[in-house]
């Protein structure tokens, strides 16, 4: 079993930044597909950003040049956000799958954190 705890998520004006953090524990693998999914009030979630074990980086087009994703161990993931807008206002949840590739739907990942909210003012 993988816990995930997310943290760094809050309130900041439009232009603003925010880092992410996501903390793992119990049975991981540096192979694990490591990642962030968002969703929005009304809309479906959407992965944001990912580590797949082929060493590929992934960003959606909605954030590319803008959120930066990186880890420095197996269990430690951080998600930069620079330059939020107002539609970048979601919940946040740090997501892993011992597969690790990047599934065509969200909603595959095995294990979620319980989210953080990101909230960007106009």
């Amino acid at each position: 079993q993988v816990r995930l705890e997310e943290s760094g998520g809050g309130l900041v004006q439009a232009g603003g930044s925010l880092r992410l953090s996501c903390a793992a524990s119990g049975r991981t693998f540096s192979s694990d597909f490591m990642g962030w999914i968002r969703q929005a009030p009304g809309k479906e979630r959407e992965l944001v950003a990912g580590l797949p074990r082929n060493g590929d980086t992934y960003y959606s087009d909605s954030v590319k040049g803008r959120f930066t994703i990186s880890r420095d161990n197996s269990r430690r993931m951080y998600l930069q956000m620079n330059s939020l807008k107002p539609e970048d206002t979601a919940v946040y949840y740090c997501v892993r799958d011992p597969s690790g590739i990047i599934y065509d739907a969200p909603n595959r990942y095995h294990y979620w954190g319980q989210g953080t909210q990101v909230t960007v003012s106009s």
